[in-house]
């Protein structure tokens, strides 16, 4: 037996409940990125960073709101149906998480962006300078 197959896959019923949930708890890079393109914004994407690591570079269209800030008198300018897909530096960083939990403890619906800047970089999309959040270019290909 192999080092993947001596533990055995779950049932098929089990293995569809667990990928159908972590969709209801991720957000895609690609996805997030078609989506702004595409003018299908129908969520916030929050930078969860500190303001000097987000003006270095962030997603373009990301607001800053670093997880420590997110307080309910910060999030009344959202309506409370707003969805947030939330981000940090990358896998190696837990602050998206952070984000999450608060988020969902003052009652708003989440998702973390898989991979964060990293994913984002991997997937070769382009960056925003500055302490505005700028806006994610058009493909043109």
């Amino acid at each position: 037996m192999s080092h993947v197959s001596i533990i055995p896959a779950a049932a098929p019923e089990l293995a569809l409940k667990h990928f159908e949930a972590r969709l209801t708890f991720e957000a895609d890079c690609w996805d997030t990125h078609d989506s702004m393109v595409s003018g299908k914004m129908d969520f916030a994407l929050l930078d969860v960073r500190s303001p000097d690591l987000y003006a270095q570079s962030h997603i373009p269209g990301a607001v800053n709101l670093p997880h420590g800030k997110i307080i309910a008198r910060k999030m009344e300018e959202w309506p409370n149906d707003t969805l947030f897909v939330v981000y940090c530096a990358g896998p190696h960083c837990n602050g998206a998480n952070k984000a999450a939990i608060r988020l969902a403890r003052l009652g708003y619906p989440v998702k973390e962006l898989i991979g964060g800047m990293t994913g984002w970089a991997d997937e070769a999309f382009q960056f925003a300078k500055g302490s505005e959040p700028g806006r994610v270019a058009k493909n043109t290909d």
